[in-house]
């Protein structure tokens, strides 16, 4: 008789419930969406009742539309979105909603952190700039501006850990969600006692640090009766997103890469020891797999900057959608391939929002650089996939410059649909680009591994190989690849020369 893992991947948008049998095996996946509140223009907030009800919902569709029993469902595991700030209290309860990852409010207490320690310090210890997106400052702002709640706090949670703390009653996380919060030692695998006590935390308020395949408990009669589930089914608490993508994508050893596109986008790979880039391109997660670590480099806008795109420019293309029924996205693709590789000389800057790795520059604009009366709106949309692949290009290369070892790269996300976008990856990056079966299921994939690790169904995360089915392989193009290492210093040279305009048109609009 066959068992089965139910993985929850509580991400900012809602939570997919996923069903995978004791092979690694996709069964079935649902989804409940919750909402972020903007109370204030830098400010992101979750109410994390929202989060269980979520999880209740998804979970019981999910055993009706599977049909599995629930004494059939040998673990529950989790992946979850990072750096988050919910204070609960003894009880659970939380005090406040939950400030997540994309909150920018903590400013002041970042640069605190930086005063009391040092962003070079910080960056050795944790593997991580300083940023009041990490959950450190963010646990500083609540000190700062809610005494109150601040003095009631227990523990301070991530999203994941609060749904385990719902099943189980156990305040816990796992290495790869504490690392990133800006107060765990990367290499010493525990809070970091020197940054607690540069910024007076007391270690009692965060969670008990466990591996990702740790059985943390059991799900209790309560949630159990919720959820539609047995009371005692074990509870393995997973990873954080990225560490459980890195998984779900396969790159659990050393070799493969993977490049996860939605609206930003991602490189990561497993690696038997950090890499500490001396500009700090470069930051650190703790991996899902024992002793590893998952160096990774961010963009802001790949799949953000097709996006705009489509909205502001392919409203031709968007007509087409809307006769045939067929995805835009497919006809842009095609519209693009009319172009040649390097768009007949355009270039296009990618930076919409700004842009983290490698520039970490909030300034930064986009454009397009090179544009001529000739150009044709097919060179406009292939010159945005080649610009967006060439900014990735420069996250991979300062892996390469830290002599790490990678010799292709696994593509996933709703980004890696596109047989064009995949073929130009493979071009600009001089390696093979793999697209396997599972593009948007990877993270969920991730943490079911974990969990069947965890409970002895699989031996060790070895068996993702198993899992990870590649259904098309892209190598590079000679041709192609010529066209865009010529053009790659010029995408660089381009960026350094617009640095000065980024930051006058950042104070013009600042007016």
């Amino acid at each position: 008789m066959k068992r089965f893992i139910l993985a929850h991947d509580l991400g900012t948008t809602g939570n997919k419930a996923t069903l995978f049998d004791d092979e690694g095996s996709l069964v079935a996946s649902t989804f409940s969406g919750y909402e972020t509140a903007h109370p204030q223009p830098t400010w992101a907030e979750q109410n994390p009742e929202d989060w269980w009800r979520a999880v209740i919902n998804a979970t019981r569709e999910l055993l009706s539309k599977s049909r599995i029993a629930p004494q059939d469902i040998a673990v529950i595991a989790f992946s979850g979105q990072m750096m988050g700030c919910l204070p609960v209290d003894e009880r659970g309860k939380p005090l406040r909603p939950c400030i997540i990852w994309a909150d920018q409010r903590a400013v002041a207490q970042a640069k605190r952190l930086d005063e009391r320690v040092g962003e070079e310090r910080i960056y050795r210890i944790t593997g991580h700039r300083i940023s009041p997106t990490y959950s450190a400052s963010k646990i500083a702002w609540v000190r700062d501006n809610e005494t109150e709640v601040f003095k009631r706090a227990h523990k301070f949670l991530h999203v994941k850990d609060y749904i385990a703390y719902c099943m189980t009653g156990a305040f816990v996380t796992d290495r790869s969600d504490a690392s990133g919060m800006n107060l765990y030692s990367l290499e010493g695998g525990t809070w970091s006692d020197e940054i607690l006590k540069a910024i007076d935390l007391d270690p009692l308020l965060l969670p008990e640090i466990h591996n990702s395949t740790d059985v943390i408990g059991e799900l209790t009669k309560e949630a159990a009766e919720q959820l539609g589930l047995t009371t005692g089914t074990p509870v393995v608490i997973g990873g954080g997103d990225g560490a459980s993508a890195a998984v779900g994508a396969g790159a659990v050893m050393e070799g493969p890469a993977y490049n996860y596109i939605g609206s930003s986008s991602w490189i990561s790979f497993a690696a038997p020891r950090p890499i500490y880039d001396p500009g700090r391109r470069i930051f650190n997660w703790a991996h899902m797999v024992p002793n590893m670590f998952a160096p990774c480099g961010t963009m802001q806008a790949a799949g953000g900057s097709y996006q705009w795109l489509r909205r502001q420019v392919c409203w031709i293309e968007g007509r087409e959608a809307d006769e045939t029924g067929e995805d835009i996205y497919e006809i842009m693709n095609r519209r693009a391939a009319e172009s040649i590789p390097g768009a007949h000389g355009l270039l296009f800057l990618p930076y919409l929002q700004g842009e983290r790795s490698p520039h970490w520059n909030p300034k930064a604009r986009g454009g397009f650089v090179g544009l001529q009366v000739t150009h044709t709106r097919a060179d406009l949309i292939r010159a945005t996939l080649e610009g967006i692949s060439m900014n990735l290009r420069t996250i991979l290369q300062s892996f390469l410059d830290a002599n790490a070892h990678i010799d292709e790269v696994i593509l996933i996300g709703g980004g890696a649909k596109g047989a064009l976008w995949r073929q130009i990856l493979a071009d600009v990056f001089g390696r093979p680009a793999l697209r396997p079966r599972l593009l948007d299921e990877a993270t969920s994939l991730g943490a079911a591994i974990a969990g069947g690790v965890g409970v002895g169904l699989f031996h060790d995360f070895s068996i993702v190989k198993q899992c990870t089915e590649i259904v098309d392989r892209h190598v590079p193009n000679p041709e192609a690849r010529a066209v865009y290492d010529q053009l790659y210093p010029i995408f660089l040279k381009s960026y350094n020369a617009l640095v000065p305009v980024f930051d006058q048109l950042h104070e013009v609009s600042s007016l």
